[in-house]
């Protein structure tokens, strides 16, 4: 079984709900229970205009790295995302694998760590509050490591409960 850690971010149709139907659906398809961080409001990165709300959970699957692609991708669509759409704009849901236990893998639509997750404040403070001793598989750098070389945006714990 693996270890799975999935960002989620919303700014569109009730992002709070959004955020909610996703981690009902990942939580039905993990394993065992899940961990989930709080939920995080951060500045858009790119052109959208509305701030987004962010939070990662970790998961654990039995599904191959693709298997989890595609079931996040129909879920996605599900919660009214279309397939096709700009990069960096705003969007009812963004399921993104981080990370699948030590895996590193490149292929045409799946690159697993996440290429940007350690330039992204909104994927890294949720990631330190679920697993705080968590080091890039890559490079070994630790979770504080990322946090302090990442670009700085605006963003904030909520309040929100889900």
């Amino acid at each position: 079984m693996a270890q799975v850690i999935i960002a989620l971010g919303s700014n569109l149709n009730d992002p709070h709900r959004q955020l909610i139907t996703a981690k009902e659906f990942l939580e039905a398809l993990s394993e065992a229970g899940v961990l989930s961080s709080s939920v995080y409001k951060s500045e858009p990165v790119g052109p959208s205009e509305d701030d987004f709300l962010n939070a990662v959970i970790k998961i654990d699957t039995d599904l191959s790295p693709s298997q989890l692609f595609n079931e996040l991708k129909k879920q996605e669509k599900k919660q009214g995302r279309p397939s096709r759409y700009p990069k960096w704009t705003s969007r009812t849901i963004d399921l993104d694998i981080i990370a699948y236990d030590d895996l590193v893998l490149e292929t045409d639509n799946l690159i697993i760590p996440h290429a940007e997750y350690k330039n992204r404040l909104f994927v890294l403070l949720p990631l330190k509050e679920v697993l705080p001793d968590w080091k890039d598989k890559q490079n070994a750098q630790t979770i504080e490591e990322m946090i302090e070389n990442a670009p700085q945006i605006r963003i904030e714990k909520t309040k929100l409960a889900w």
